[in-house]
């Protein structure tokens, strides 16, 4: 009898995993699509601001009024905390000859949808250095089914990446080897933008 019970919920715990794995790429496609334009305007303001001047922004308390900006400079990093509305946000930017308007812009993407972090990150594919942007956003916008992780990820890349029949990111398309990305698998939502659901939202 007791078999038959362990059995049984083995069973019913499957079928849960099957149907959360099924309902979370659902959730996070159509987050995704419903949110595109203001997604993209991230990674597009994000991309052309970085090329100007390296840097990572994000956001530090709940209610999305404390950034943490972070200049990248040859020798050092520095990093500033702000009130989104202080003058000495923009004076900063201004320092280190960053587009103050369009970081505000940016800000201002960011917190329309409660995204809590942007950044540049490099990786090798045949020794060949490449980039992609991380966008990070907290999970108050999705399903309650979420609530057991804390963060929607999304990768975004400037080349068509490769992927398996399952619609995850492969290194090469030859090897069929999963790139994961701070040990997270990553989903295909289309060409050139993947997504995971983690626990760490950086």
């Amino acid at each position: 009898m007791r078999n038959k019970r362990t059995a049984y919920i083995v069973f019913l715990i499957s079928v849960s995993v099957l149907l959360f794995s099924c309902s979370g790429i659902k959730i996070t496609s159509q987050y995704y699509f419903e949110h595109e334009k203001v997604l993209d305007q991230v990674e597009s303001t994000y991309r052309t601001l970085y090329q100007g001047k390296p840097f990572s922004l994000a956001f530090t308390d709940k209610l999305f009024r404390t950034v943490s900006l972070e200049i990248i400079t040859d020798t050092l990093t520095y990093i500033y905390d702000f009130n989104v509305e202080e003058k000495r946000l923009n004076d900063t930017a201004a320092k280190y000859h960053l587009d103050s308007a369009g970081l505000n812009k940016l800000i201002g993407y960011m917190r329309s949808i409660h995204c809590t972090w942007v950044n540049n990150f490099d990786y090798y594919v045949d020794e060949k250095k490449n980039s992609l942007i991380f966008i990070s956003i907290k999970p108050v916008l999705f399903h309650s089914a979420f609530s057991y992780k804390k963060y929607y990820i999304l990768t975004y890349y400037s080349q068509p990446q490769h992927f398996d029949p399952q619609g995850r990111l492969l290194d090469k398309r030859k090897m069929r080897k999963l790139r994961k990305i701070n040990g997270e698998i990553f989903y295909r939502i289309n060409d050139k933008v993947c997504y995971t659901i983690s626990g760490l939202f950086r």
